[in-house]
């Protein structure tokens, strides 16, 4: 501490005390801290490589939710009703009445029996024995597989399996209305029951692509296949997460390029991308060690690891810039460097990582990865910015290309700043707080169309003109149960759900839904006991109805078909079919069933929600919906803390905070007239945008304080603060913004709809903090007041 010029830079300490021992740690043991970090990149980074996609469906579910507590209760009992692949087998001339199309569906249904994962005991197809057909003589029942025991696809078996699937009661289920296509419906295990490891969604979506849809349209050009299910959704999002890796590669080059336009200088290019490269190598390796998978959510954190790696290296250089253009040499640049951003460098971050860290009490599982792997992912870009980067440049420096850039571009970038100054002048001020007012009306009124939950049909995750997409808009334009269900479980003692009261109970409610807009159809035990019970009084009309004798019920429900009643006679399922998934189809719904249970659930049975992926989106939407406000008041909480304790001024936390506050309100605007609703995929983003976005806000007022500190008018204050730092939170802002605009091509919807937002909200946090953040101070701040109080604390 005893160089001269080393002592021009006491100027720049906030907090003498605490500084010097760690600037004395990190510098007085460079090369044994940069032997350390080239140790631990090499054990992450192996670990890094090694990293898998991990998609499951219970972390993709609230499983703390009453809904979906109740499902996995009696999973079971509800054969995977939450989980299951339909696989529509169309042909293109004809209809499936020929014996090529039933030698192709022979085929696939044997190939998915196969699959790894199918519950082979509930497949489904025309060809298994499960799927049959029932009819009423003179001599009493009969009935049958609906393939023919004789069937030899000749023109007689063919056309008795037509009259056999006529009198199936599976046309416009297993059997399009049109006859022109047929499903093989197949539920899944969460977990292979021979090796006990979670299914492989990725894997499995690959073997449907290879082993059905493009085996079989290739051996049959009259065929085209059409797939929807959990599974194969989630297959298709980490499909897309291939592309991943060129929207990474095409952010690092754009990066690298805007980063030497701004600093002019090779190391001030290459080591704030290598640093930030290292700390997406460190979050990855450390991701694995604690066990955790990249999910289609999560695989976008190193994206933002990455921008705000180089958006606070970006602060360092031009920090050592200035110093170097001063005549400093590299090592003394260095330390004045971090001397002059450890206090909001690490305020920044920090406010980042707890920001993140408040979608941890989120209840579903995909959110709260999201959040640990960005709050890990920021940690490390604390070491790597502050010490790792800091460290390097004081071996390496800044070019002679950075230092003459700041040189010969003083004065004209001095009337810039001198012209921005002007946001913070008496007769400014007013003015832009007025404009910030209007924005906030205008962004009340349109956030109020703003929804929580899926707005279109299919699957909103990915493009409407997907593959998935087109094959789920495929089997709801030709069949009568749609991929939507809703189940409700009705629960009643052991050996009671078939009695009189149950049945009559389940069949009003089937009532009150099949008037209710957006239910397509449904289906119960009362379906099956009413139909038999009319089919054994000769087909009359006035038959078809609950029958008051036991006896007869019994009778009727003798051979219901599986999943309509477990082995106790203790829950039976109501499955309700819907037009879509849609946010205001599920609460509509979902508000009558609950209406419906609190009136009629009494000790002889109670009707339970929900299950079905209906009931897994409708407690989705509860969870995001309860969660989202509380959120909101954890973020800023947590960041307007961080900031009172290093500022010590409710004043000072208003300027930084408020216009976040506008930005996150005018988000929500743009969502609503998006048409994005807030679900799992865009509720980080509140939280991702704040905490990120506050890094502007103090970077700015840190220095504004300084400079106000010195006796400078706010003006001149402000003057000076764009002058050192305007030029490094602009480019922040750019870069960030850079980050994740490359998202808004990604085929997954969800990732572009996260892009776009997030692309919004880093560049207009960093317009409120150069143009908001100085008119607050023009009339919250008390310059003199704060000069007289530091006088007096020293």
């Amino acid at each position: 501490m005893s160089n001269p010029k080393h002592d021009k830079g006491e100027h720049y300490l906030t907090t003498p005390k605490a500084e010097p021992f760690l600037e004395r740690l990190i510098f007085n043991n460079r090369a044994v801290i940069l032997i350390a970090f080239l140790l631990l990149t090499i054990f992450l980074g192996y670990n890094a490589a090694r990293i898998q996609p991990d998609a499951s469906f219970e972390r993709m579910i609230p499983l703390e939710h009453p809904y979906i507590i109740n499902m996995l209760d009696h999973r079971d009992d509800l054969q995977n009703l939450g989980n299951f692949v339909r696989i529509a087998v169309e042909v293109e001339e004809g209809d499936i009445f020929s014996a090529e199309y039933m030698e192709t569906l022979k085929q696939i249904t044997d190939e998915v029996f196969y699959l790894d994962g199918v519950d082979r005991s509930g497949l489904k197809s025309m060809w298994t024995s499960n799927v049959r057909w029932v009819e009423v003589t003179e001599q009493g029942f009969q009935g049958g597989t609906v393939i023919p025991d004789n069937y030899d696809g000749s023109e007689t078996s063919l056309e008795q399996l037509r009259q056999n699937a006529l009198r199936s009661n599976e046309v416009g289920r297993l059997i399009a209305d049109n006859f022109k296509s047929t499903i093989v419906y197949a539920p899944l295990y969460e977990k292979n029951p021979e090796t006990g490891q979670p299914l492989d969604y990725g894997e499995f979506s690959r073997q449907l692509e290879e082993k059905i849809r493009q085996k079989y349209e290739a051996q049959n050009p009259n065929v085209e296949i059409h797939i929807v299910g959990f599974a194969k959704k989630v297959g298709d999002l980490i499909e897309g997460i291939g592309s991943i890796a060129w929207f990474a590669g095409i952010t690092i080059v754009l990066t690298t390029l805007l980063l030497f336009w701004y600093s002019r200088s090779i190391t001030g290019t290459l080591v704030p991308v290598f640093t930030s490269i290292i700390a997406v190598f460190w979050q990855l390796g450390a991701l694995r060690l604690l066990g955790y998978g990249l999910d289609p959510y999560s695989v976008l954190v190193p994206f933002l690891v990455f921008a705000i790696g180089i958006s606070h290296g970006v602060q360092i250089v031009n920090a050592m810039a200035v110093e170097a253009a001063k005549g400093f040499d590299s090592v003394t640049a260095a330390r004045l460097a971090f001397r002059a951003l450890y206090i909001p460098g690490m305020l920044a971050l920090i406010s980042d990582a707890f920001g993140f860290l408040t979608l941890f009490f989120i209840e579903i599982d995909v959110i709260r990865d999201l959040a640990v792997a960005a709050g890990i992912g920021v940690a490390f870009v604390i070491i790597t910015n502050l010490v790792l980067h800091v460290l390097i440049m004081s071996y390496v420096g800044i070019s002679k290309g950075g230092v003459r850039h700041v040189q010969n571009h003083g004065e004209k970038q001095d009337r810039k700043w001198r012209v921005l100054s002007y946001f913070s002048h008496p007769g400014v001020a007013p003015i832009s707080l007025l404009i910030a007012v209007i924005g906030l009306g205008l962004g009340l009124y349109y956030k109020q169309d703003l929804k929580v939950g899926d707005l279109d049909r299919g699957a909103p995750e990915l493009r409407a003109d997907s593959r998935y997409n087109k094959d789920n808009a495929f089997i709801i334009d030709n069949y009568s149960t749609s991929a939507d269900v809703l189940v409700v479980m009705v629960k009643t003692p052991v050996e009671q759900c078939t009695q009189h009261d149950v049945l009559r109970a389940m069949d009003s409610l089937q009532w009150e839904l099949q008037n209710t807009p957006g239910v397509q159809s449904s289906a119960s035990l009362a379906d099956v006991s009413k139909i038999v019970t009319k089919a054994l009084n000769e087909g009359n009309w006035k038959w078809f109805e609950i029958s008051r004798n036991q006896t007869i019920i019994n009778a009727s429900i003798r051979n219901a078909p599986s999943g309509l009643i477990n082995t106790d006679c203790s829950l039976t399922p109501v499955l309700v079919f819907l037009e879509d998934h849609k946010a205001e189809t599920l609460q509509t719904v979902v508000e009558r069933v609950e209406e419906f249970a609190s009136n009629n659930s009494n000790e002889d049975h109670t009707f339970l929600l929900a299950a079905g992926n209906a009931g897994v989106e409708a407690a989705t939407n509860e969870v995001i919906s309860s969660a989202k406000d509380k959120m909101l008041i954890m973020v800023y909480g947590v960041v307007s803390l961080l900031c009172l304790l290093t500022f010590r001024s409710v004043r000072a936390v208003l300027c930084i905070v408020v216009p976040l506050g506008l930005t996150s309100v005018l988000c929500e605007a743009i969502m609503a007239v998006s048409g994005i609703g807030i679900k799992v995929a865009t509720l980080p983003v509140i939280a991702l945008g704040v905490g990120i976005g506050v890094d502007y806000g103090i970077y700015i007022y840190s220095k504004l304080e300084k400079f106000l500190l010195e006796g400078k008018t706010l003006q001149d204050a402000y003057f000076e603060t764009l002058r050192s730092t305007g030029k490094a939170v602009m480019f922040t802002g750019v870069t960030l913004g850079l980050g994740v605009v490359t998202w808004i091509f990604s085929p997954i919807k969800f990732q572009a709809d996260m892009g776009f937002l997030l692309f919004f909200m880093f560049l207009w946090n960093m317009v409120g903090a150069i143009w908001l953040l100085p008119a607050l101070a023009r009339f919250l701040l008390r310059p003199d007041r704060m000069l007289a109080k530091a006088r007096a604390s020293k």
